[in-house]
C-alpha cells in the first residue's frame, strides 16, 4: 500500500518561511521589493530554477528505466514541493505587478499549478506501492481477497452482538459503480460514508461500539480496495489525458518565461 504523503505540508512550511522573510524585508524597506532590486531579483532567479528542476528532474528520472538514484515516490514529492515553492517565489518576484509578458507568464504559471493539483488528485486514485509503482489488477484482486478473508475471520470470532451490526455497516461500505465518480468524487464519497458511519455508531451500545471499531477498519479497507479496483482503468485513462494537457502547458510556460528573461536582460544591458 501507499505510504502517507507529506509533500504538501513540506511545501506549505517552506512557503510560510519564505513569506516570513519576505514580510521582514517589506517591513525593513517600508515598501514592496521591486522585481529589479537584489531581493526581488533573487526571488525570481531561485523561483525559476526551482520551476526548471520541477519540469526536468522528475521527467528524466521517470524515463530512465536503468536509473537507481532514488525512489520514484521521493522524486514525485520533490517535484510537487518545487512545483509549488518555485511559482510562489516567482509570484513574489513580480512585486504584484502583472503587466505585459510578465502578466502572461504569471497567468500561465497559475494555470499549470492548478493543473498540477488536479493531476496529483487523479494520480493518488491509482493504487501504488510505497516505491510509487502501479499495482496491477491481479495484485489488487489478491489484496481484496485477503481483506475479505480477514473480515470474515473477524466476524466468525465475534459474539452475536458483534455480528448483528455487521450487515448494517457492510451496507454502508458499498462502493458506487461509476468510474469517473470514484476518481473525482472519492473524497466526497468517503466523507458521506464517514457521516453515515458516525450516525450508525451513535445508535450502538457501549459494547457494540468497541466491537465496531475494528469492524469499521476492516470494512473501510475492503471499501478502499474495491474502489481502486472499480476505478483503476478510468483513473489510468484520466491520468493519461491529463498528461497530454499538463505537459504542453508547462512547455508553453517555460517558453514564455525564457522570452521574458531574455527581454529583461536585453533591455537591462
Amino acid at each position: 500500500m501507499q505510504r502517507r504523503s507529506y509533500e504538501l505540508w513540506y511545501a506549505l512550511l517552506l512557503i510560510v518561511l519564505i513569506t516570513v522573510g519576505y514580510l521582514a524585508v517589506v517591513t525593513k524597506q517600508g515598501s514592496i521589493p521591486a522585481a529589479g532590486e537584489l531581493f526581488g531579483h533573487s526571488l525570481g532567479i531561485v523561483g525559476f530554477v526551482l520551476m526548471l528542476l520541477t519540469e526536468t528532474l522528475y521527467s528524466l528520472r521517470k524515463r530512465s528505466r536503468s536509473a537507481r538514484w532514488g525512489r520514484m515516490s521521493v522524486w514525485l514529492q520533490f517535484h510537487i514541493v518545487t512545483g509549488l515553492v518555485g511559482p510562489y517565489m516567482v509570484l513574489l518576484h513580480t512585486s504584484w505587478k502583472f503587466n505585459g509578458l510578465a502578466g502572461v507568464v504569471t497567468l500561465l504559471m497559475g494555470i499549470v499549478v492548478l493543473s498540477g493539483f488536479v493531476g496529483r488528485y487523479i494520480y493518488t486514485a491509482v493504487p501504488r506501492t510505497a516505491d510509487g509503482a502501479e499495482i496491477q489488477a491481479r495484485e489488487l484482486e489478491r489484496q481484496i481477497a485477503a481483506a475479505e478473508a480477514e473480515l470474515q475471520r473477524w466476524l466468525a470470532a465475534q459474539p452475536a452482538a458483534g455480528q448483528s451490526i455487521a450487515p448494517r455497516l457492510a451496507a454502508l461500505s458499498q462502493t458506487p459503480q461509476s468510474g469517473c465518480l470514484l476518481v473525482l468524487g472519492r473524497t466526497l464519497l468517503e466523507w458521506g460514508y464517514r457521516w453515515q458511519w458516525w450516525r450508525e455508531r451513535r445508535r450502538m451500545g457501549a459494547v457494540a461500539r468497541e466491537q465496531a471499531k475494528e469492524l469499521d477498519r476492516l470494512l473501510r479497507r475492503r471499501r478502499a480496495l474495491r474502489r481502486q479496483m472499480a476505478s483503476l482503468a478510468t483513473a489510468r485513462r484520466m491520468l493519461a489525458t491529463w498528461r497530454t494537457v499538463h505537459i504542453p502547458m508547462g512547455m508553453v510556460l517555460f517558453t514564455a518565461a525564457l522570452i521574458h528573461i531574455v527581454a529583461v536582460i536585453y533591455y537591462a544591458v
